[in-house]
């Protein structure tokens, strides 16, 4: 297989996992899917500002996650995102600095 078709395979495996974690499983919570797999929807839109600022193009943090969520971030927090009880919050804690990192601030 050659690069650009492998590149093109990957970028459309990255849309259907997109489309399917915002339109067909909106329900499955970060929380969960961050606690289960060590990634939730915010890595994937870091990761998408990582490869951009990797070739050049500036985005901040907020426009990745517009790009990926498809409306602000705080909008789909607000129409998806439900309360998580004391141990998802605690077993949270502990994928995500085992997973990517220690928590700023």
């Amino acid at each position: 297989m050659d690069d650009k078709t492998r590149i093109e395979i990957e970028a459309a495996a990255f849309r259907t996992l997109r489309h399917h974690l915002m339109e067909k499983r909106a329900d499955v919570q970060n929380i969960d899917l961050m606690n289960l797999a060590g990634f939730c929807r915010n890595c994937l839109a870091r990761w998408y500002q990582e490869a951009a600022s990797e070739r050049g193009v500036a985005m901040t943090k907020d426009e990745a996650r517009e790009i990926y969520y498809g409306m602000p971030y705080d909008d789909w927090k607000a129409s998806h995102q439900t309360e998580a009880d004391a141990a998802k919050q605690a077993a949270f804690e502990v994928a995500f600095r085992e997973n990517v990192g220690p928590k700023e601030g």
